[in-house]
């Protein structure tokens, strides 16, 4: 198993040290109880899946554990025990719980953990964390309603609803309705959390929630004048048929425009439900309930906004939302999850990526403003040729995982990309992860991957182009190199003394303009092309005619 957001090994090398560093592994503890909890193990490498066979930890070690991290943590709640593994080496688990308050350590510095990492948290992020602590304790807080007030039907719809699901085990389904409302955490005590009052209270009782969930549609024409508006805010309905009402009520989803595939024409809607109930979905999971503010979806004429109170969850930002999943509700994002209202347990941004640029759309725009988190969705379609492409070679590749359909989607939209470009589009951390979410594209022969490392052109396969009759725009983005540098060399002897921005508009804007310096600069090293000037205004000329030959290259 991989070191992630809920798991972390040491060696145990760590405690054979004369002094073991208490205080980082205090730092690890407090990452965790900020989070969502975890387990550290102690005995196994990093690089390893289990300890080494024939490792014995000795008997006061995982007392001795649990006591220094007391003495170096404050708000963390741990458990130590010894753990014998299949090949009979022993290792130290560490079980960390998640902590209601804000945990620190003895020195009160803050850490959280983010995906496999350990960040310190300070200043604006610190408030932010203390946002997120009350979002976690507001799910679990007892009302005073007692679960007989609750709407029977909804805790009979509920109960069928959870029995009748795929996401739900056996031993959930096998629950008594009492025990099913206690374990999704919507009774305790004998009395409605918040959670099971937004989920099966009646309208006065839900009302009186602070921050219940409101959401308005507000349509705009070209001049963004107001045109329509519908109003959910009499808090007569849950979150599922709150979810129902924004996709049934609204016309406008209805509408699409027609895409010609041979003697056939489909309608491609201009928002996809799946998008539209996705990205409300997780509004309502993701909001923090502890703030004001309604939910606005905002309809423009070349656009969709999805207004949400609150900020990102601490660790998730605009650039990595796509893979960074992290619920700040998570027993709201569980019951959506089990309901099959969301995804995943976590954003399920990746369905929203996949659904848009298979339809030859651009990928969901995501702002986080002082107050409010914004995403926009576009309504163009980028080509029209992309959309049948790729609904042809998708439909004879089905097996394709998510994570390839979206980096072909960008391939093939954009004609091409370079390592650089996909690992910004999909807010990768380092260049090396672009291949693992490449899969088995390459080997499948669907991409070419050609170029100078460590930024080569990802591009799809010409075979599959011709395969599946992919009629778009010829480019030059993926003219090769020896070709490139005829091409400059020709521009430049008809137009001798042009600034690079005058070249790359001549030779073509599709040729990234850092290849076309890297190739420039290439041929003046050859001393085939010469420049004169300062930096922004060089020109550049040939630097003797008839000098260049097919040799140089």
């Amino acid at each position: 198993m991989n070191e992630g957001a809920q798991y972390d090994k040491k060696s145990l090398l760590f405690l054979r040290a004369a002094k073991p560093d208490w205080k980082e592994l205090a730092k690890d503890a407090v990452c965790f109880a900020n989070a969502y909890g975890g387990r550290i193990l102690i005995g196994i490498e990093d690089d390893a899946g289990e300890p080494p066979a024939g490792q014995v930890i000795l008997e006061g070690w995982p007392e001795l554990v649990r006591k220094r991290i007391a003495e170096n943590a404050v708000n963390v709640a741990v458990e130590t025990r010894k753990m014998i593994a299949a090949n009979g080496g022993e290792y130290i688990e560490v079980l960390v719980q998640r902590s209601i308050a804000v945990a620190s350590t003895s020195d009160k510095r803050f850490y959280q953990r983010v995906g496999d990492e350990c960040k310190p948290v300070g200043g604006d992020e610190l408030m932010h964390l203390m946002t997120d602590k009350a979002a976690f304790t507001w799910e679990l807080q007892r009302t005073q309603v007692p679960p007989t007030a609750a709407e029977p039907a909804r805790i009979t719809s509920f109960v069928k609803d959870i029995r009748a699901s795929d996401r739900t085990t056996d031993h959930v389904k096998d629950m008594s309705e009492t025990e099913l409302l206690e374990y999704y955490q919507l009774v305790q005590g004998g009395h409605l959390t918040n959670l099971g009052v937004l989920w099966l209270g009646s309208q006065s009782h839900r009302s009186r929630l602070p921050n219940a969930p409101t959401v308005y549609f507000i349509k705009y024409d070209a001049s963004e004048r107001k045109v329509n508006k519908i109003s959910w805010d009499d808090h007569t309905r849950d979150p599922q048929q709150l979810l129902d009402a924004v996709w049934g009520e609204v016309p406008d989803w209805r509408e699409g425009i027609e895409v010609g595939e041979g003697i056939f024409r489909r309608i491609v809607p201009h928002y996809e439900e799946v998008v539209v109930r996705e990205l409300v979905a997780n509004a309502l999971v993701h909001r923090p309930y502890t703030t004001s503010g309604a939910i606005f979806i905002n309809l423009y004429p070349d656009r969709l906004e999805i207004h949400n109170p609150g900020l990102l969850p601490l660790g998730v930002t605009p650039l990595n939302i796509l893979h960074q999943s992290k619920p700040r509700n998570d027993k709201l994002a569980r019951l959506f999850h089990d309901l099959r209202l969301m995804e995943k347990e976590g954003s399920g941004y990746d369905r929203v990526y996949e659904s848009l640029l298979t339809q030859g759309k651009a990928p969901p725009q995501v702002e986080e403003g002082d107050d409010r988190v914004t995403v926009t969705v576009r309504r163009h379609i980028h080509d029209e040729k992309t959309v049948v492409f790729l609904s042809r070679l998708l439909g004879e590749y089905q097996s394709l995982k998510r994570r390839e359909v979206i980096c072909l989607g960008l391939i093939a939209q954009h004609n091409g990309l370079r390592c650089s470009d996909l690992q910004m589009y999909l807010g990768l951390r380092t260049p090396e992860l672009v291949h693992a979410w490449l899969g088995e594209l390459e080997s499948l022969k669907l991409v070419k991957v050609h170029g100078r490392k460590p930024d080569p052109l990802i591009a799809v396969q010409p075979a599959m182009l011709r395969r599946f009759a992919f009629g778009g725009r010829t480019t030059l983005k993926q003219i090769e190199d020896p070709r490139l540098k005829e091409l400059i060399r020709e521009d430049l002897r008809l137009h001798g003394g042009s600034r690079m921005d005058q070249i790359h508009e001549r030779v073509g804007k599709e040729i990234p303009l850092r290849r076309l310096r890297f190739t420039v600069n290439w041929l003046r090293r050859k001393e085939v092309v010469c420049a004169e000037g300062a930096t922004r205004n060089m020109k550049y000329y040939l630097c003797e005619p008839g000098k260049f030959s097919n040799d140089t290259f």
